[in-house]
């Protein structure tokens, strides 16, 4: 799925544009049983035929990244968790169809773990854009605790500020949380879609700790235990 995600990868809208047309067309031709000539596109081809992957989820996936080749802030708390259920979500879903899995609890859960896997995205790609000179924070939280998007490019982290990224962060924890409500209706062959949740859980375990400041050096750094716990995750049959 990576062509799909070329938000960072373009400096311009209307090359994002042909590249999403290009995979839309793939998509329609691979499910007419056409593909185009391309390594990316025969291996999904493949893919397709082999698990009876749903359409709607590739279409769905492009259909966001196009919208959001704007470059522009989310308005709100539900616009990125649409983006989010539109893109990672629907990764779940066909992650969920390769292994086997229809089932009705495991696509709840997985609606959810996506939400909260965009929404961390977003918090950790903040740094990074920030030297970009670009905020994708919800304007809505940053309105109500009175930050601009010029707080957050000049690094910013005074309680205002961390306030934002609490308020996020707790929208992503909910969203785990709901996923687990149902956890012992979902089939255990579906955990290993959902052990993404371990970085999750790692993230927001590491945010808390250094008091939601998003700048924190301690933050961009990869967790050497990251291994360990997935393979406690694994070994409990939990997610």
């Amino acid at each position: 799925m990576y062509p799909f995600q070329i938000k960072d990868s373009i400096t311009q809208k209307t090359t994002g544009l042909m590249r999403m047309q290009f995979w839309r067309d793939a998509v329609e031709d691979i499910y007419s049983d056409n593909p185009p000539h391309q390594p990316v596109a025969t291996e999904l081809w493949r893919a397709v035929k082999r698990h009876n992957l749903t359409k709607m989820w590739l279409m769905k996936i492009i259909d966001e990244r196009e919208k959001n080749l704007d470059d522009r802030a989310y308005r709100n708390i539900q616009e990125l968790e649409m983006y989010a259920k539109n893109t990672q979500s629907a990764l779940l879903h066909l992650t969920l169809e390769m292994l086997g899995v229809r089932d009705i609890h495991a696509d709840h859960a997985a609606s959810h773990i996506g939400k909260a896997q965009g929404i961390v995205t977003c918090l950790r790609a903040t740094p990074y854009h920030c030297t970009r000179r670009k905020v994708f924070l919800p304007m809505d939280i940053c309105m109500l605790h009175g930050v601009s998007q010029e707080d957050f490019i000049r690094g910013k982290q005074e309680k205002n500020v961390r306030d934002v990224i609490y308020d996020i962060a707790s929208q992503a924890h909910i969203h785990l949380e709901h996923a687990r409500s149902f956890s012992k209706k979902v089939p255990v062959k579906a955990y290993p879609a959902f052990f993404c949740t371990v970085a999750l859980d790692d993230y927001l375990y590491n945010m808390r700790k250094v008091d939601f400041n998003i700048f924190h050096p301690s933050l961009q750094k990869k967790s050497t235990l990251l291994p360990l716990y997935l393979y406690i995750r694994s070994w409990k049959k939990t997610y």
